[in-house]
């Protein structure tokens, strides 16, 4: 049993994961629970469990116990009957909270299923699933949305009873608890007071919870701006979702003890729910996905021999060609560059990205030639993965992988836009659709937007938030305080307006808040087994399946990301190759194009970048092309690496400017750096 201490824990507590309903962040929770004396708490948010391992690792830094769970929807019927029934609703609440490894894993196929096979307004499991997966789990009645409380309401009791046999009867003596809270609602106390009779007849224990979506009292307000951006509401729409009270906040011991004096037991059981709820989420190593080989090969000899036949045939072209190569530098270059990927584990990853970029190209699927560190692996041009030489440009493989740096290969695989879906297909094909999904990512609520959001739910005219909005300066990452510091006018607009305060109030409380969920631009997570084993999944509006962690929690319980970028510009290329074949010449190859081009020079001296991959990002990128005046492809590689935030920031950009024009502004403070700082100036 885990090691709880203090007086009651909340086992029933919605973060900011419950989308646009929940209002409570990680730190500023187990900061509050730290300084109550309290180190337990669980996480039950909507019908998903996007922030589990967020929770779970973060809680695990502030030295709280983590209580994994979800408020699951279950349906009344099965989940596959997708029908509104006038008389009832689509789903009931009920809280499930996981016991074990075993218990953590059942929640995840529950809400992964509900996604995938129940979804109808809402993620719903059903009872077959609930009997199917309710090892290792404990149940809580839920609030008034529950199946048994709804059922007090509508004063049913003899189904009441029979639903009260049958949760006993599938999870056990002592793992499903009758839930009362006491946030200020009519009804509430009718249904605490029936389920607290039931209790002493049934010989069901009960449990308090409070229902918490916020932290403190007084984000109430904040909560109901919320709940109208949700809905698409105003404070001033009659009948709009609202909560009844202002009692669903993080109530401290105290608080709680008091409110349920008359069934103390109620309190203590928290207590004995979170010592029994243990789970370690703790994932040793990578979780790759197995490459088919050959019978009576490994993968390390098989990648070995793949990358070196490769090589060899290069090689030999290259000297057909008449180009003369350190051919043994290529060769020690290999020799090195595989060991380091043996050495590290990483043999079936490099032959998985080989496999799909090579499916690629043999079904005319357009793939970009490589970009960021991959491009420095002579083994990943070997392979086919990048078409780079990196030997020719000085490349590292060190800045791609090191033994003294453990971390995951990463390359960057650049598909068309328009054909990066058959790509993934393949994948999930070859892998198995259960072992395969796109990352979730999570969109916030932002400065600018925040406050146009909050302004529109407190029906202030649009002109006057306008104004507001157009105060905080156009900087990435930028929040209001460091708006309001840096901007004289919008604090003293603040200060002389109180509806302009209260609306920075209030935007203030939100930021930062994720506002829905949506699939990440590039990353594809291939697995070694079923992603329910470690994961949830979900079936976004698209019908996509991807994961419910977003892209650092994937990485840090060892499944593989894999980036599947889609690429305009590839299918733009792919077009353009089209017409040229059509017009001027079937045989024409896109490879066949020299970099040393002096029309393609003088286009980009000019500044006509539009179209042309990075040099187009921004004015400032078009700006730098025409200042540098590039006159070989190795002064597009600089472009590229000086326009970025630093070295523009710095003034870096500016120095290589200077002194490409005057060689004599160039010193060197030792002779042997010479050799590597005089291409970069």
């Amino acid at each position: 049993m885990a090691t709880v201490e203090g007086d009651f824990v909340h086992l029933h507590l919605h973060s900011q994961y419950s989308l646009l309903d929940g209002a409570i962040r990680f730190p500023k929770l187990f900061e509050k629970l730290s300084a109550s004396g309290v180190n337990a708490v669980a996480l039950t948010d909507h019908g998903n469990m996007f922030g589990a391992y967020d929770f779970y690792r973060q809680a695990k830094t502030y030295g709280i116990h983590p209580v994994i769970g979800c408020e699951v929807y279950v349906a009344p019927e099965s989940r596959f009957k997708k029908k509104r029934d006038a008389k009832r609703d689509t789903s009931n609440h009920l809280v499930l909270l996981a016991k074990n490894n075993e218990g953590y894993k059942n929640l995840t196929r529950l809400v992964s299923l509900a996604y995938i096979e129940g979804f109808y307004y809402k993620p719903r499991i059903d009872h077959e699933l609930l009997e199917k997966y309710h090892e290792g789990l404990i149940a809580l009645s839920a609030c008034l949305k529950g199946e048994i409380p709804s059922l007090i309401l509508s004063r049913k009791m003899d189904k009441v009873i029979e639903k009260l046999h049958y949760y006993r009867s599938l999870f056990g003596e002592g793992d499903f608890y009758l839930e009362i809270q006491n946030n200020g609602i009519s009804e509430q106390t009718m249904v605490n007071n029936t389920l607290k009779q039931l209790s002493r007849d049934e010989g069901i224990p009960l449990v308090a919870t409070n229902d918490c979506h916020y932290l403190e009292k007084e984000d109430a307000q904040a909560h109901e701006v919320l709940l109208c951006l949700q809905t698409g509401k105003t404070l001033l729409d009659k009948g709009r979702m609202k909560f009844q009270t202002e009692e669903f906040y993080l109530k401290s011991p105290e608080e709680m003890k008091a409110q349920f004096s008359d069934v103390p037991e109620a309190i203590e059981n928290t207590l004995e729910i979170a010592k029994k709820c243990d789970v370690d989420l703790t994932f040793k190593g990578y979780h790759f996905p197995t490459y088919e080989l050959p019978k009576g090969q490994d993968h390390d000899t098989f990648l070995e021999e793949k990358a070196s036949q490769r090589l060899k045939a290069y090689l030999k072209a290259m000297r057909e060609k008449g180009k003369k190569l350190n051919e043994d530098a290529y060769r020690e270059r290999l020799t090195y560059e595989l060991g380091t990927i043996k050495k590290m584990g990483f043999s079936d990853y490099f032959l998985v990205v080989s496999d799909f970029v090579g499916y690629a190209k043999s079904h005319q699927i357009p793939v970009g030639p490589g970009r960021g560190s991959a491009a420095g692996s002579l083994v990943s041009f070997a392979l086919g993965i990048t078409e780079i030489d990196p030997i020719p440009y000085n490349l590292m493989f060190e800045r791609f992988l090191a033994p003294g740096r453990v971390s995951m290969p990463d390359i960057d695989c650049d598909f068309s836009e328009e054909k990066r879906e058959q790509v993934i297909q393949y994948v999930a094909e070859k892998y198995g659709h259960d072992r395969v999904a796109q990352i979730v990512t999570f969109a916030t609520l932002k400065a600018k937007s925040v406050i146009r959001d909050v302004g529109r739910v407190l029906g202030l005219p649009y002109g006057e938030v306008d104004r507001v909005a157009k105060f905080i300066p156009n900087q990435s990452g930028i929040t209001i305080d460091e708006a309001i510091r840096v901007t004289p006018p919008l604090k003293e607009l603040i200060e002389t307006n109180p509806s302009i305060a209260k609306l920075i109030n209030i935007a203030r409380t939100l930021e930062g808040l994720y506002r829905h969920s949506s699939t990440h631009a590039a990353g594809v997570v291939i697995s070694s087994g079923p992603l329910v084993e470690f994961l949830p999944i979900y079936k976004d509006q698209k019908g996509e399946i991807l994961t419910q962690y977003d892209m650092g929690c994937v990485e840090s319980i060892g499944l593989v990301k894999f980036d599947f970028l889609g690429l305009k510009t590839l299918s733009v290329i792919e077009r353009a190759v089209d017409l040229i074949r059509e017009k001027k010449g079937p045989a024409f190859d896109l490879k066949s194009i020299q970099l040393d081009d002096k029309k393609t020079f003088e286009l980009l001296r000019k500044g006509n970048v539009s179209g042309v991959f990075q040099l187009e990002s921004s004015s400032a990128a078009r700006d730098l092309v025409m200042a540098v005046k590039p006159k070989s492809f190795e002064d597009i590689i600089d472009v590229v690496a000086l326009n970025r935030p630093g070295p523009l920031e710095s003034g870096m950009a500016d120095d290589y400017i200077k002194r490409r024009k005057n060689k004599k502004l160039i010193t060197y403070e030792i002779p042997e750096i010479k050799e590597i700082l005089e291409d970069t100036y």
